[in-house]
């Protein structure tokens, strides 16, 4: 008979794992987490609880052990299969076993399962890894610890994998608890640390504001990612940290020699960075699977997460400069294109288009991103005009690693800006798709709007960047240097390069040893840092790792000794890959565990799809947003007086003699942009630039008079060097 008391599942079956609790230390650029589980088994037969999870894509796990009891055992890295049939042997015998593995098919998704827990059994299963901290475009170091897994789509379940074995409840519904602290310590003075979830106070730990403990607050639901953004001052100054070898290894191998971490911003000219293209070719790549219906969060007046994909639709084609190109598919189990191909843009198009996206619906069944990706590289390029793809999806498919092979094979000719919409966004599809890509990811989570984040993407995208980066080392004698990160195609302004290099010879040797890099002419001390923990180095083998997967699956397994080196590398760093898997063996004193032995599901948390209450009302900004023409003009019209709030004769009224109707509307508009919406400039800030180059094109007499005016029927104090006229 089943025992139901404490937790259990939606199907009335016990949970046995009862809390989480994750500490998080910060080290400049990046992280190491800590999480604990406990598990109990409080039925009468021995159980298997298997937890299916998220962590971050670019994750290093590096340390995994469980402990019964007083007695504590130290998993060890085994190639995958081996690792498997050690625990399934070690079941069959009585023993406990515990296994942790990645995923066949994304590396932001593992499984953990726990084997033999006799009856009345605790155990604390803790799991390590360390991860880099994604640089955001307003300066934030993010870290988001994955806590929603919502059901992935596969076209073609070939065999059962460890995303198939999820088993999943509502967010708000978990039946076990999370806590989380962090110890946050920088070189630069940390300003704040933000979050999508309730904090604690941060508490600082010096007067210097360099070191700092921040909180989760009691009571986290599992209704959301739990996003920490940390902002510290002085951010874009490279920095360079060298890490001492593990005294254990061999000298010569990964773990044996020194190895540095590089984290850079190349400075580049102003005058190059306000040059802005009016060339390429635009393709807006749009997830229109039913899970796109979903709400972009639980709060009053959200939107569905394919309306406000619409929208952000509407401002990124009010943005387009003319004399580009552009066209918009929209991809589920199927895809569909706007046009057969590309089309330059203007009136004409835009307005097609833009009648096409008030259509768009959450309509077209399963995420299937590989075959409209497939259709687009297929298709010839235009001449001087590069390809921009920008990629929108809730992130929710299985052949995450086909995607983002696709992607790497490409992306001499494409680049990719991608947005993950949504909590549970897959972290390995979206940030991998922009790192394959040359381009930038964004997540929208929670309350974010989607159209700041998505505008300074195209900003990105409008601005010239740095190509063909190359990194030249100019080491003291008898030290050699061998980079372990790909070569950098592709910078923008204030993004983030981080290089990992191993340093070979001699160092202990010398005086004083300083390297020099080129990139922002960085020059550094070879001496240690003292207590990194082997961070660095687990990044650096987890770099090399990700890259020769890529080979690997590149030459469709075939390559011969790829998949050997990285299992070697994977167990002499200690770092998870897709080819390997932690096992631990307790034995229980030498007595086997007794009785048939029942399997658990532990359920994660999915995000469960609402209407949205109502269609809310239109704001001013997109409808003034959507009265503007292709060449950046606005009409004098009974719609624009609207959204200034006022009459069509109110408006026509104050209008300067000489000035055309059209010159004046576009004034008006720009007016009541800078004077009422400063605080969404980001999203309207390429529009406005359209329409001051319009109205300068028009060569118009009395532009003053006419600001002048704006300003009095508008009650604003706009000054015309403010619109950049």
């Amino acid at each position: 008979m089943v025992n139901c008391c404490g937790l259990v599942t939606v199907k009335n079956e016990p949970v046995p794992l009862k809390s989480i609790a994750v500490e998080v230390s910060v080290q400049g650029h990046v992280a190491t987490v800590s999480s604990t589980l406990q598990y109990e088994n409080q039925e009468e037969s021995p159980l298997e609880a298997i937890f299916v999870f998220p962590l971050p894509g670019e994750a290093a796990v590096c340390r995994f052990s469980a402990k019964i009891g007083q007695s504590e055992v130290v998993a060890e890295v085994q190639e995958k299969q081996k690792a498997r049939e050690q625990y399934d042997d070690s079941l069959s015998l009585g023993q406990q076993a515990f296994l942790l593995e990645e995923s066949d098919e994304s590396p932001d998704v593992f499984k953990l399962s726990v084997g033999s827990l006799p009856p009345g059994e605790k155990a604390s299963v803790s799991l390590n890894y360390v991860t880099e901290l994604a640089v955001q475009a307003d300066d934030g170091l993010r870290l988001c610890l994955p806590a929603v897994l919502n059901p992935r789509y596969q076209p073609q379940v070939i065999h059962q994998s460890a995303v198939a074995l999820v088993s999943s409840v509502p967010t708000g519904s978990v039946p076990y608890s999370l806590s989380l602290s962090a110890r946050v310590s920088s070189p630069h003075p940390i300003s704040r640390v933000e979050s999508n979830c309730p904090l604690d106070p941060l508490n600082y730990l010096n007067t210097e504001k360099t070191q700092a403990t921040v909180s989760l607050a009691a009571g986290h639901q599992f209704d959301r990612d739990v996003e920490l953004l940390l902002y510290y001052q002085d951010t874009h100054q490279p920095t360079a940290i060298v890490e001492a070898a593990q005294t254990s290894a061999k000298p010569g191998s990964l773990m044996g020699d020194p190895m540095v971490m590089l984290s850079m911003y190349p400075e580049f000219p102003e005058d190059v960075m306000s040059l802005m293209t009016s060339h390429g070719e635009f393709l807006f790549v749009v997830d229109r699977s039913g899970s796109m219906s979903c709400v972009m969060h639980n709060g009053s007046g959200a939107l569905d997460r394919i309306g406000s994909a619409r929208d952000t639709l509407l401002l990124l084609l009010k943005s387009l400069p003319m004399g580009c190109y552009f066209n918009i598919i929209g991809f589920g189990s199927r895809y569909e294109s706007f046009f057969p191909t590309s089309v330059e843009y203007s009136q004409k198009t835009m307005d097609e288009a833009l009648q096409k996206v008030k259509a768009m619906m959450a309509d077209l069944g399963g995420t299937e991103i590989l075959q409209p990706l497939k259709h687009i590289y297929s298709q010839p390029c235009l001449p001087d005009q590069p390809r921009q793809l920008f990629l929108f999806t809730d992130g929710e498919v299985r052949n995450t690693k086909e995607v983002l092979d696709l992607v790497k094979a490409n992306a001499g000719s494409h680049r990719c800006f991608s947005f993950g919409i949504g909590e549970g966004a897959s972290s390995a599809l979206i940030s991998g798709v922009a790192k394959q890509g040359g381009g930038h990811a964004q997540f929208i989570t929670g309350q974010d709007r989607m159209q700041p984040k998505v505008m300074q993407s195209l900003r990105f995208a409008l601005q010239p960047a740095v190509v063909d980066i190359s990194v030249k080392w100019n080491v003291p004698k008898g030290v050699s240097v061998t980079t372990l990160s790909p070569p950098i195609r592709m910078l923008f302004q204030g993004q983030r390069a981080l290089l990992y290099a191993q340093i070979t010879g001699e160092v202990g040797a010398l005086p004083s040893p300083v390297m020099t890099v080129n990139i922002n002419q960085l020059s550094f001390s070879l001496k240690p840092a003292e207590d990194t923990g082997l961070t660095v180095h687990r990044l650096g083998a987890r770099t090399l790792i990700r890259c020769m997967e890529i080979e690997e699956r590149q030459g469709g397994g075939e390559k011969k000794g790829v998949k050997e080196k990285v299992v070697e590398l994977s167990v002499q760093s200690g770092v998870s890959s897709a080819f390997t898997a932690f096992i631990a063996v307790h034995k229980v004193d030498g007595k086997a565990v007794q009785g048939p032995m029942l399997r658990r599901q532990v359920p994660t948390p999915i995000f469960i799809r609402q209407a949205p209450a109502s269609n809310p009302a239109m704001d001013p900004l997109l409808q003034l947003i959507s009265l503007q023409k292709a060449s950046g003009s606005w009409v004098l019209e009974a719609a624009l007086a609207e959204v200034l709030g006022k009459t069509e004769e109110e408006v026509a009224k104050p209008k300067p003699a000489p000035v055309d109707q059209e010159v004046w509307a576009t004034v008006l508009a720009l007016v009541w942009l800078y004077g009422f919406k400063m605080e969404a400039q980001e999203e309207w800030q390429f529009l406005a630039m359209k329409a001051v180059s319009w109205i300068q094109a028009q060569k118009a007499a009395s532009v003053s008079e006419c600001v002048q005016a704006g300003n009095t029927l508008l009650g604003c104090q706009v000054q015309k060097e403010t619109l950049g006229l």
